[in-house]
């Protein structure tokens, strides 16, 4: 009787030192939570349309939602090359130098600019039903020919930059409403077919993600109801200028924040 206390006490010992030797032994298990994030992509991942932008030409806010989970989840590490106006080309020659073998999540969104769809919605807004149709006839069989080979080379090269990071592609959601957005409004015949052609470049993008092991995450039903000529939108429309077309800071944290916490948790 008068041992036991000594005996509870050597056996909880015991227990200590097990434990303390199996984290040191097994080092990456006391490192699994740690989050080491790379932001990449264009004006969609930089925060464009959001405000409180930092001072260089790529537009970068902290209202993205890049930033708004990274400050969420209390990353090890946060790198943020992501660049207004980005292409394919410039995630290639300037943004994934930001990775490495330490990298365990990259976030994108890209191929809105390769394909131009920011000249074409200034074209739609602007110009002629016809025109427009057009334009964007054109931008969809880009999207079927050669962008798909483009996000290819780049999903590739992010996976060899990053070897143990997954990567998350996000989509950019449907832009306009098509209910009455007012005589000075976009028609209703224009805002559908953008919002057909975005339909299509969601689908060519989560199919080249899926086939480069990628997650996809679709923002589409997350900003259902709030597309330009909404009541709230979360969309900015051509009064914001360089910020047209983009979403909002509402958008980002309400919009894209969900929609990446869906698939990351």
């Amino acid at each position: 009787m008068p041992h036991r206390p000594l005996a509870r006490a050597v056996t909880a010992l015991a227990a200590l030192v097990a434990t303390t030797l199996a984290v040191l032994l097994v080092p990456g298990a006391a490192q699994a939570a740690a989050i080491h994030y790379v932001a990449l992509g264009d004006s969609y991942s930089s925060g464009v349309g959001a405000g409180s932008y930092d001072p260089n030409t790529c537009l970068r806010s902290s209202k993205s939602y890049t930033t708004l989970w990274a400050q969420q989840h209390a990353v090890a590490s946060y790198k943020f090359p992501a660049c207004g106006g980005a292409k394919t080309d410039d995630v290639l020659n300037e943004q994934i130098g930001s990775l490495d073998a330490t990298t365990t999540l990259v976030t994108i969104t890209i191929g809105g600019n390769d394909a131009g769809f920011s000249s074409i919605l200034e074209n739609c807004r602007f110009g002629s039903e016809s025109d427009c149709t057009n334009r964007v006839n054109e931008a969809k069989t880009f999207a079927t020919t050669v962008l798909p080979g483009r996000l290819d080379a780049t999903y590739a090269a992010i996976r060899s930059r990053a070897p143990n990071a997954r990567l998350i592609v996000l989509g950019y959601p449907r832009l306009f409403e098509t209910g009455s957005c007012g005589l000075l409004g976009m028609s209703t015949s224009k805002r559908i077919i953008l919002n057909e052609a975005a339909d299509l470049l969601a689908s060519v993008t989560a199919g080249r993600a899926a086939a480069a092991g990628a997650t996809f995450s679709d923002t589409r039903s997350y900003f259902a109801g709030h597309g330009v000529c909404a009541s709230t939108p979360w969309i900015k429309d051509v009064t914001g200028l360089i910020e047209a077309y983009h979403p909002n800071a509402d958008g980002y944290r309400y919009g894209y924040l969900p929609a990446l916490n869906a698939v990351t948790g």
